[in-house]
């Protein structure tokens, strides 16, 4: 949790409920989550690569805010941000059978297969009672587009990074 100013360390999500303190993380093919409750003046940054979602990062993010904040799924707005598009992220089968739990209906996920991020975020978020309508997916891949997005996988060290970030107003 951010309360003030300064480097929090490695992490996967940052939450705050501190007036002008701004949250953020860093992304070059994982896709930032932003989660804003105006009802409780909570947001969180979450850094979502696939061991990440497999692991329910931003469903633990938003525990963490109801647990600290008493944010509840219901009064949360969620942003999705670019991040590699289920047109580009080709996984082995070591890492398409893990998410199996979220995509019962494809039979393809024992070998290599195309991977849908956001729409696991989407759906572990839906099972976690956030409603579809509080939810905006960009839906842009970052590995398709060099002229606006930084690809870890397209560009390898040399990538740059992007910054997602969430902070509540003193004025909000």
């Amino acid at each position: 949790m951010a309360e003030g100013p300064g480097q929090l360390g490695p992490g996967d999500a940052i939450i705050s409920n501190r007036s002008g303190v701004t949250v953020a993380i860093r992304t070059a093919d994982c896709l930032p989550v932003v989660i804003v409750d105006a009802r409780t003046r909570a947001v969180a940054v979450v850094h979502a690569g696939w061991r990440g979602v497999v692991a329910g990062i931003a469903p633990k993010a938003i525990e963490a805010m109801s647990q600290e904040f008493g944010s509840r799924p219901e009064d949360l707005a969620i942003a999705i941000g670019p991040g590699i598009g289920p047109c580009c992220f080709e996984v082995g089968p070591e890492v398409a059978v893990q998410f199996r739990a979220f995509f019962p209906e494809r039979n393809d996920l024992r070998g290599r297969a195309k991977l849908d991020l956001g729409e696991t975020i989407i759906r572990q978020l839906s099972r976690n009672g956030v409603a579809g309508g509080q939810i905006s997916n960009a839906g842009l891949c970052t590995y398709c587009d060099p002229e606006l997005f930084d690809s870890y996988r397209r560009d390898g060290e040399k990538a740059g990074r992007m910054v997602a970030a969430a902070e509540i107003s003193k004025s909000f």
